[in-house]
């Protein structure tokens, strides 16, 4: 104990590098967080929906090809959500919070397999993938 009080700066200089150290994975989205790479595989091999919880004005501007645009503030009582709930979900957004917040709420609906894009558009902009604009 003695060992503890003499050393407690040591311990705490220690304790917030871990921090930091770990602060990139944690900001990276969660635990249900999916890289483009990995959104993509998601889509080929298992048909997963892409929802653009983005308005309409930035859905337009470019979103992911194939994706259904459906807005954080009309999410719960949308009509384009995919009625098998066991179907893969990945949400995007500009950057990924808002789509953090409508996995939430696709997760209180009861949808099973809800996935977030990393780093949302600019991720899939910065990775080369195919986006498509509307008019």
């Amino acid at each position: 104990m003695k060992f503890l009080l003499d050393n407690w700066y040591w311990i705490v200089t220690a304790l917030v590098s871990g921090g930091a150290l770990a602060w990139p994975q944690l900001g990276r989205g969660g635990a249900n967080a999916v890289s483009p790479q990995e959104a993509v595989q998601l889509m080929n091999r298992e048909k997963a929906v892409v929802i653009d919880v983005c308005d309409t004005a930035e859905f337009a501007a470019g979103h992911v090809v194939g994706s259904r645009n459906i807005p954080l503030a009309t999410l719960d009582g949308a009509k384009g959500l995919p009625s098998n709930k066991t179907l893969p979900v990945v949400l995007v957004c500009a950057r990924g919070s808002r789509a953090q917040r409508a996995a939430g709420v696709l997760k209180k609906l009861g949808h099973e397999r809800v996935h977030v894009l990393a780093g949302g558009m600019a991720a899939w902009r910065e990775a080369s993938l195919p986006v498509e604009k509307s008019a």
